[in-house]
């Protein structure tokens, strides 16, 4: 099957879209609102751009004409956290992917814990295993939909205790899970191990 996404709507190419580049690991994202609430949402577009300093991507789109309230919470205060949830998370992380009011605090309609950042003003969830305090470097809208690229430096790795091991986080305690298209999610599953990838020099 060959598909021409040129004449396609927005919603089909989403389904292909999310369908293919599988599984993605979920940013969600906490901010505060102009009056002071907190804004939770999950978005899955989302990876690291940079090492030093640390800095990771997310795209986040329009709910119709209006920016989502969490790009708007971003582009206004230029800070945000991006909390990763697991699989005992799974269902407040999905319920807060509905619409809420701009007025209304997704973190107290679901009954979550925050504790407070260090260097940023929106709070972290206490019960994510990781939480990353972010400062806006960077966004820019993409595509006739004008879907916003935020990438932010990560000013404060927030791990709980039991998770880093040897500088390397452990995986398998973490318990992360990734969005699949539609309403579906991946645990991690069977972890492969495979060995080092070496460079094999060819002789002339």
């Amino acid at each position: 099957m060959e598909i021409d996404p040129t004449p396609l709507a927005m919603r089909d190419n989403y389904k292909l879209m999310t369908g293919l580049i599988v599984p993605r690991p979920i940013a969600w994202v906490s901010t505060l609102s102009e009056n002071g609430q907190v804004n939770l949402a999950p978005f899955s577009a989302f990876t690291f751009v940079s090492h030093k300093p640390p800095m990771l991507a997310i795209s986040i789109g329009r709910r119709g004409t209006e920016l989502k309230d969490t790009g708007n919470n971003i582009l206004r205060t230029g800070e945000f956290v991006v909390n990763i949830g697991n699989l005992a998370l799974l269902e407040p992380l999905h319920l807060s992917s509905a619409h809420y009011p701009s007025d209304e605090s997704e973190v107290e309609a679901l009954g979550l814990e925050t504790a407070p950042s260090s260097l940023v003003a929106p709070p972290r969830l206490a019960d994510a295993p990781a939480s990353l305090e972010c400062r806006l470097n960077f966004s820019r809208p993409f595509g006739d939909e004008e879907n916003y690229l935020m990438v932010g430096e990560v000013l404060r790795f927030h791990i709980k205790d039991h998770l880093v091991n040897a500088g390397k986080v452990e995986t398998r305690d973490l318990d992360p899970v990734a969005r699949l298209g539609g309403p579906k999610y991946a645990t991690l599953g069977e972890i492969v191990i495979m060995p080092p990838a070496l460079v094999v020099e060819r002789v002339e």
